[in-house]
């Protein structure tokens, strides 16, 4: 027969409540968290990378249009300057085949192209992050026409280049290329939040 297992004393089982309870609320976080950053980047046009770029701050945005938009701006931030450094480097340097001819031309438009697309994606930022209800339609047009404008910087650096590429610059490319989607998803997620309105501030 098997011996029974004698149960635990009040005090232990009292520890195990709580170590389940709290392993139970650590889920339900965790898919709240998964819940909300899918919700936002339903709207997006790169729905997989929204929500991978994205996850970090689902606890933070919640439900918030504002903070959504803020972080799709920022995360685009973050991933230009990558590739504008690594142009800038390419263009100072004038390393490798692919920097000769018409894509060394090319390679100095992209620079160009990505310090304008920051401009106006900091520009963007910061109106973001000084959104009031009173100034709210204006403000949103302005953020609005310069993402746009940071989209356009990038199929314009994109356009420029021949079809000798080589390994290192097509790996680049690639990059702008993530570039654009992300500044898609930006844009898409500050479209959300002109068409929730000021309520979009609070929520």
């Amino acid at each position: 027969m098997f011996a029974l297992l004698k149960p635990f004393p009040p005090s232990k089982q009292l520890a195990w409540i709580l170590i389940l309870c709290c392993c139970l609320a650590s889920q339900d976080a965790g898919s709240n968290s998964n819940n909300y950053t899918e919700d936002a980047c339903s709207v997006t046009p790169h729905r997989d990378l929204c929500i991978h770029s994205l996850a970090s701050f689902s606890n933070e945005a919640r439900q918030n249009p504002s903070k959504w938009a803020r972080a799709g701006v920022s995360v685009t931030i973050g991933e230009a300057k990558k590739v504008a450094g690594s142009f800038a480097d390419m263009n100072r340097t004038g390393r490798g085949v692919v920097a000769r001819g018409r894509n060394r031309i090319a390679i100095s438009d992209c620079v160009d192209c990505f310090q304008d697309a920051l401009d106006n994606l900091h520009e963007s930022l910061d109106v973001l992050r000084n959104l009031s209800v009173v100034q709210f339609g204006s403000q949103m047009e302005d953020v609005t026409t310069w993402v746009s404008a940071a989209l356009t910087d990038g199929d314009t650096c994109l356009d420029g280049f021949d079809q000798a590429r080589g390994r290192q610059l097509t790996s680049l490319l690639n990059c702008v290329s993530k570039v654009s989607y992300l500044t898609s998803n930006a844009l898409a997620l500050v479209n959300k939040l002109a068409t929730t309105g000021p309520g979009g501030l609070t929520e």
